[in-house]
């Protein structure tokens, strides 16, 4: 597991985000909220995107492809599949937490 740090927004400034060294832009959740907001008109993406939003708080990765979705209006298989196993890695760390 990568080494992990608090820094602070580099659009408002004042949030704080959990980073690694590998993320060159760290931006918080309020800060991406308003470009989230989009119409998503694809049934098998309303479902893909439809995860909790503690999820997107947590993970700047989630954010950028839904960010990148609503923008383009597509993504790639790749794109996909990543964000479909980032999203079963967080449900498998948050059902390990909550059956401790």
């Amino acid at each position: 597991m990568a080494i992990r740090f608090k820094q602070k927004c580099f659009r408002c400034k004042k949030n704080y985000v959990l980073a690694s060294r590998r993320q060159r832009w760290i931006v918080c959740y309020d800060c991406q909220k308003a470009e989230m907001k989009g119409e998503i008109k694809d049934p098998k993406m309303k479902k893909m995107f439809d995860i909790p939003e503690e999820f997107y708080k947590e993970n700047l990765f989630l954010r950028d492809i839904k960010i990148k979705y609503i923008k383009w209006g597509e993504l790639t298989e790749n794109q996909i599949n990543a964000f479909k196993k980032v999203v079963k890695d967080l449900k498998n760390a948050q059902s390990s937490k909550t059956s401790k």
